[in-house]
């Protein structure tokens, strides 16, 4: 009975229930959230669930076809199709925290308030990634674009979260910029490619290794 989501649709919640296809309602108990990539597990109690099939995020491709599932606008079970527009988009500012997890399929398949926690799935059926914010202008509702977490890092998430309620991480200890081209090629890089390191922090892994500001 375990059922990923998304952190915002349930935290701070005095009680969680669940509406199923069959019109059964049932209470929830919340596993575990990691507001940093606003993912959550929650766990109902009930014989004959459904499960779904994941896929593999690392194959989704620019332009395949994707369908979107959810209930938005209180619209129970709606389906919209589109295609993916890009892939690992970040720096949206959807999390806010400094270390958040923002690396997001990005679709027009159309995604609304009510979306959120649903399935984005391929055309064979498999889930790569959980339906979670979108582009709205201000507007509140769909203008054009929706984000989906891939799959493979919910994976990993709720896996954690199943055994642990909480998620553990490492950090390295260091303040990272991006490389673009005119970086590269005065770095001597063929094209832009890693991070370089702006800063260590101080008492972190790096500084008590040869990791200086300035390497890539």
């Amino acid at each position: 009975g375990y059922i990923v989501t998304n952190n915002h649709v349930v935290e701070n919640a005095n009680s969680v229930k669940v509406g199923l296809y069959d019109k059964r309602v049932l209470d929830a108990k919340v596993i575990g959230t990691d507001p940093l990539t606003d993912l959550a597990v929650i766990k109902i109690d009930a014989k004959n669930l459904p499960t779904a099939y994941l896929g593999n995020s690392d194959d989704v491709k620019v332009g395949q076809w994707v369908m979107a599932i959810g209930n938005p606008l209180s619209l129970t079970s709606t389906v919209t199709a589109g295609i993916v527009s890009a892939l690992g988009r970040g720096k949206l500012g959807l999390i806010k925290n400094s270390y958040g997890v923002e690396d997001f399929i990005q679709t027009d398949a159309a995604i609304n308030p009510g979306n959120s926690g649903g399935a984005l799935v391929d055309l064979s059926g498999a889930v790569i990634g959980v339906n979670s914010a979108i582009a709205t202008g201000g507007s509140g509702t769909y203008v054009g674009y929706g984000f989906a977490i891939p799959i493979n890092l919910v994976k990993s998430v709720s896996k954690d979260l199943i055994a642990h309620g909480k998620i553990s991480r490492g950090y390295i200890g260091i303040n990272i910029g991006d490389i673009d081209y005119t970086m590269a090629k005065s770095l001597g890089l063929d094209k832009p490619k890693g991070v370089i390191v702006n800063g260590i922090l101080p008492d972190g892994a790096a500084a008590k290794s040869d990791i200086k500001s300035g390497d890539v």
